[in-house]
C-alpha cells in the first residue's frame, strides 16, 4: 500500500507540473505553485525528484520515452514493408510529426497540456531543457533524418536538415496554443477554424509540412554562393 500511495504522490507531482509549465513556462511557474497543485509539501517533491530541474526533465521523459519508442516503431514497420526501397517523404513525415500530433487525443499520453507544453518549450526553452531535449530526441532525429535522405536523393542533405528544422519551428508553434491569428492580425476566422480544432489544426499543418518538404530548391545568387 505504501508503494501505490508513493506512485501515486509522484504521479501527482509530475500532472501538476505539467499543467502548470504548459501554463505558465519553467521560469514562470514556482515550486510553492506545484505543491499547492498537486496537494503535497515541498519534502514530497524534493524526495521523488530533488529539484525544480530534475523535475521538468522527468515531466518530459515520461511522455517523450513512449513518444520516442512509436516513432521508432513506427518507422521500422514501414521500412520492414518497402523492404530496402526508400519511404515516400508523406510517410516519413507522418511517422515524426503525425505520431507526435497523435498525442493530442490520448490523454494517458499527456493528450493536449503535454502537447502544448512541448510546443511552448520549444520555442521558448532554458539552455538546460534545449540540451535535455536534444539528448532525447537525438537516436530519432538521426533515423528519421536518414529516411529523409534516402527518400528524397535528389535534395542536398544540408536543404533537408534546413527544411526540417523549418517543420519542428511551424509544429512547435502551432501546437503552443498560442492564438497568434489574433494576436498579430485582424484576420478574422470562424470559431470551427480556431486554433483549439486539433481535428483541423492537424490535417493543415500535415498538408503544410509536406509542402515545405516537397517545395522547390532554392536559387542562390553567385554572390551568395561563393560566401557559402
Amino acid at each position: 500500500m505504501a508503494e501505490i500511495r508513493t506512485n501515486d504522490t509522484r504521479e501527482r507531482i509530475l500532472d501538476a507540473a505539467e499543467r502548470l509549465f504548459m501554463t505558465h513556462g519553467y521560469e514562470g511557474t514556482s515550486m510553492r505553485q506545484i505543491t499547492g497543485e498537486a496537494s503535497v509539501n515541498l519534502a514530497a517533491v524534493n524526495y521523488h525528484f530533488g529539484s525544480k530541474e530534475a523535475l521538468m526533465q522527468e515531466v518530459f521523459r515520461r511522455r517523450l520515452d513512449w513518444l520516442n519508442e512509436e516513432r521508432m516503431r513506427v518507422l521500422d514497420e514501414m521500412e520492414a514493408e518497402a523492404a530496402g526501397k526508400p519511404l515516400k517523404p508523406s510517410q516519413i513525415v507522418d511517422g515524426f510529426f503525425g505520431t507526435l500530433l497523435r498525442m493530442a487525443g490520448d490523454e494517458k499520453r499527456g493528450g493536449v497540456t503535454f502537447l502544448r507544453l512541448l510546443g511552448r518549450t520549444l520555442t521558448e526553452p532554458s539552455e538546460f531543457i534545449r540540451a535535455f531535449l536534444a539528448h532525447e530526441y537525438q537516436t530519432v532525429m538521426d533515423r528519421y533524418k536518414e529516411a529523409l535522405f534516402k527518400a528524397l536523393p535528389e535534395v542536398p542533405k544540408a536543404e533537408i536538415v534546413w527544411r526540417f528544422h523549418f517543420m519542428l519551428g511551424a509544429t512547435s508553434y502551432a501546437i503552443a496554443g498560442t492564438d497568434a491569428l489574433r494576436l498579430v492580425t485582424d484576420w478574422q476566422i470562424e470559431d470551427e477554424d480556431s486554433t483549439d480544432r486539433l481535428d483541423r489544426l492537424v490535417p493543415r499543418l500535415m498538408s503544410f509540412l509536406l509542402g515545405g518538404l516537397r517545395a522547390p530548391l532554392p536559387q542562390f545568387s553567385d554572390a551568395a554562393a561563393a560566401s557559402n
